[in-house]
């Protein structure tokens, strides 16, 4: 699934990150907690989070995630933008609840691959 068709589907806005939109990723993972996002989380490469602060993004990129999408209308800081402009990241943000979101990109067939719990 193109990160386009993410955007789409969550009626998200884009934050930064316009020029990676045809991006192609295989799976997603949605968690406010980024101790679980490291301990239990592989090959991902869109991560769900409500969770609004830097380490997020430290996180993502260093699982070598490539998106990161906010629920419930959070916004990232400018601190978080542009760190997520220094590796080459999306940020996107939605309204819509974090169930809501994962339940929709799994319909469309975007997986969990390679997640444990």
């Amino acid at each position: 699934m193109k990160i386009s068709q993410i955007q789409e589907l969550l009626e998200a806005e884009i934050v930064c990150g316009e020029d990676q939109l045809n991006r192609e990723v295989s799976s997603a993972c949605g968690s406010d907690m980024m101790s679980d996002v490291l301990a239990y989380v592989k090959d991902q490469a869109v991560l769900l989070t409500g969770l609004v602060n830097p380490q997020v993004v430290r996180t993502a990129e260093m699982m070598d995630m490539i998106c990161v999408v906010f629920v419930r209308s959070k916004a990232p800081t400018e601190e978080m933008i542009a760190l997520a402009k220094e590796h080459g990241m999306v940020l996107m943000k939605t309204c819509k609840r974090m169930y809501e979101a994962c339940g929709k990109l799994y319909a469309s067939g975007l997986g969990a691959k390679g997640a444990t719990v």
